[in-house]
Parts: structure tokens; sequence; C-alpha cells
């Protein structure tokens, strides 16, 4: 069982930056892929960013790539979702989760855990 806990959402202006935190409890974080999505109401939950068990390989949605970095430190159980020059359009909540494959990491069916969720607005 995994427990995951996002923070660093806000409101920023168009062109500023966020660093979204996720903590993951328990023991084997390091087995873990880990990916960030983001859903705005009326829509479905949408892949934005995924990350490897070591830190590697990355992937990112078209959306956000250049954007975007994904990282992990595993001694901290934390993965990290660094936006930069944001938009509008990014206004939405974030959400974080864990799965142990990579197979279709793009896909939020795939993952097996799941954050609360923190909000993200954006202001033109």
């Amino acid at each position: 069982q995994v427990q995951l806990v996002e923070s660093g959402g806000g409101l920023v202006q168009a062109g500023g930056s966020l660093r979204l935190s996720c903590s993951a409890s328990g023991r084997t974080f390091s087995s873990y892929a880990m990916g960030w999505f983001r859903q705005v109401p009326g829509k479905e939950r949408e892949f934005v960013a995924a990350i490897g068990w070591s830190g590697g390989p990355r992937w990112y949605a078209d959306s956000v790539k250049g954007r975007a970095t994904i990282s992990r430190d595993n001694a901290e159980n934390t993965v990290y979702l660094q936006m930069n020059s944001l938009k509008p359009e990014d206004t939405a909540v974030y959400y974080c989760a864990a799965r142990r494959t990579i197979a279709g990491i793009t896909q939020k069916e795939r993952y097996d855990y799941w954050g609360q969720g923190t909000q993200v607005t954006v202001s033109s």
C-alpha cells in the first residue's frame, strides 16, 4: 500500500513557475514508477508526466513538453513536477499516482495509487 500526498499548488500569474511535490509513504517507493496527471471539471483526467523507478526514463505530454520537468528523490520518497512558463490552460487539479510497471505509462487506468490532488490556478 502506498499513500500519496501532493503539495505546492496555488495561484500563479501566467508566465510564472510552480514546483509540485508528492510525498509517498512506505519503504518501497523506489519500486514504483510515478506519474502526474491533471483534471479540470467536466473533462477527463489527463497525463502530464511520468518517471521510472530510478529517475529515468521520463515521459511528458506534448502540452507541457519543454515547460515541465519531473524528478524524484527516492531517499526522500518524493516526486516533483517543476512547471515553468505557466499558461491559464494549465489550471487544473494536479494528481500524482504510482504504479509498479511502465507499460502504458500515460494511461491513468493503469495506476494503482492516487493522491488527493493539489489545485493549480494560473491567472492571465
